[in-house]
């Protein structure tokens, strides 16, 4: 079986910047801001031939006068934080908007407003610098409720809200008080008791594909009360009996330490221990948030988070299973070389897969089959793949030797797997049979209109498989399909192999 060894992704495949980002078509003109804004000029220098412009991105001035003047520049905004407190970078802060935007767009859950129309989200931990908020009222109108439980954060956020009139109506912060008395039993909608207990510059943004469930055995923060969170509340106690929003969002303390936080010394941009540590890090900060929803359920039409490590993924995604959300939503943000994803699930019963451009416009996609049991090799992922597509009466031909199976479906085929309008079959087609549909599935054999796939299979490690997905034809003839079919097929493979 052919094996493929971790490599860096090619360029083509990389995340890009949010098309709607602000910065997407153009950076930050540093010479030009230092021209107009004399506060940001001793800030800017030259490399010694001649280079673009740069900053000092370990000094936390710098990055603080660049942030303001971005966000005066960019977005007419009054913005200042004090010394020490955690400076945001406007492009990376941005994305998370925009991908916010695309979640509440999509027809994956019903497009019901939390109120009357207007969108309301819920900013956790909204920090001194009020960044989400201020971003989210003036690029899209949205209203806001921050929370914080500093005075600082709290003061400096409100001044940041008094400082924009043209928006301060459309913001609230919010005082959460601490609670002293530890984990509570809180009830549900349903009634139910649920234990509130828990283990608790430039960006690119890229949606990813649906995450199905993972092996619950492999979250384990309960095993050590040290990793629980023990902080104040986050969601419960911050939100208000009957109060309903479209979305929540967090930017959580990625460290357990402030020893751990400054590991990296290409950059400054402050931050304070309540903003940037907590007992068991972002890992147990998060499963916080998963089991407040759990409670609140629709309460919140998305739950978001933005993630710092992607080990993380995996056990916050079996956590969100084992609460039962209805789906889960991922991103990947890349800023330099510092990557971060982006977390999110909701209560609401969907309705269809979202197609994001981000995503239908890629050619080339992928995923990880985890976790598989020892009678299950490429080959049976293979026949699973052949036979899904054949049930369509999509023409299929299998090569057992290159491990790929080449597809070519019509909008009828793309149509009915989508909608699981299949013909009956036997659950896993013969290799015979697979390789005796062969040759007229070639996309040369068939009309322009067809969609040509090819899925390969490759072993990573003992238990893992990774499913590749690509496009054969240069213009995609059928517009969103190939990212919507390749996601069902992950959400079939998982579902039989992966339980």
């Amino acid at each position: 079986m052919p094996s493929k060894k971790k490599r860096r992704r090619p360029e083509s495949e990389r995340p890009t910047i949010h098309p709607r980002n602000k910065y997407s078509e153009t950076r930050p003109d540093f010479a030009l801001l230092a021209s107009l804004y004399p506060s940001f000029e001793p800030f800017v220098f030259y490399s010694h031939d001649g280079g673009r412009p740069r900053i000092d991105w370990t000094d936390f001035n710098a990055t603080r006068e660049l942030t303001r003047v971005l966000l005066l520049h960019d977005h007419a905004l009054n913005w200042w934080i004090p010394d020490g407190q955690l400076c945001p970078t406007v492009p990376n802060r941005s994305n998370y908007i925009h991908w916010i935007e695309d979640l509440l767009a999509s027809d994956i859950i019903p497009k019901t407003n939390a109120s009357g129309g207007n969108v309301r989200g819920f900013d956790v931990g909204t920090g001194a610098n009020c960044i989400y908020p201020l971003l989210g009222a003036s690029l899209l109108g949205w209203s806001f409720v921050g929370s914080d439980v500093t005075e600082v954060a709290l003061e400096w956020a409100e001044k940041n809200v008094k400082n924009n009139p043209h928006i301060s109506q459309l913001i609230e912060i919010r005082k959460v008080e601490s609670c002293e008395d530890g984990p509570s039993m809180e009830k549900s909608h349903d009634g139910e008791s649920v234990s509130c207990e828990s283990n608790i510059e430039l960006s690119a943004c890229a949606v990813r594909e649906e995450v199905d469930p993972l092996p619950s055995a492999s979250f384990d923060l309960h095993s050590d009360a040290n990793k629980r969170y023990n902080g104040p509340p986050i969601l419960l106690d911050a939100v208000r009996d009957g109060e309903r929003f479209d979305f929540c969002m967090c930017n959580p303390p990625f460290f357990e330490t402030m020893e751990e936080a400054g590991l990296n010394p290409k950059t400054s941009c402050g931050g304070t221990p309540e903003e940037m540590i907590c007992s068991g890090g972002e890992k147990a900060f998060i499963t916080r948030i998963i089991e407040d929803s759990a409670v609140l359920k629709q309460s919140f039409r998305w739950y978001t988070s933005m993630v710092g490590r992607k080990s993380n993924l995996k056990s916050l995604t079996a956590k969100l299973w084992e609460v039962g959300v209805t789906i889960v939503k991922t991103t990947e943000f890349v800023q330099g070389q510092t990557c971060r994803w982006g977390l999110a699930w909701s209560f609401v019963p969907p309705v269809r897969k979202i197609v994001s451009l981000h995503v239908a416009e890629k050619n080339v996609m992928s995923f990880m089959l985890e976790g598989l049991q020892r009678q299950f090799s490429a080959i049976h992922i293979l026949q699973s793949v052949e036979s899904l597509f054949r049930s369509s009466g999509a023409a299929c031909k299998l090569n057992t030797s290159s491990f790929t199976v080449d597809i070519t479906a019509s909008n009828d085929h793309c149509d009915a797997i989508l909608k699981n309008e299949l013909q009956p079959l036997d659950e896993v087609s013969s290799c015979q049979h697979v390789q005796e549909t062969l040759n007229n599935s070639s996309c040369s054999l068939h009309p322009s209109n067809n969609l040509c796939i090819r899925v390969s299979v490759f072993q990573q490690i003992p238990g893992t498989l990774l499913v590749k997905g690509s496009l054969q034809q240069r213009d995609n003839p059928i517009p969103g399909a190939f990212s919507s079919i390749f996601q069902k097929l992950e959400e079939v493979l998982r579902y039989k192999f992966c339980r």
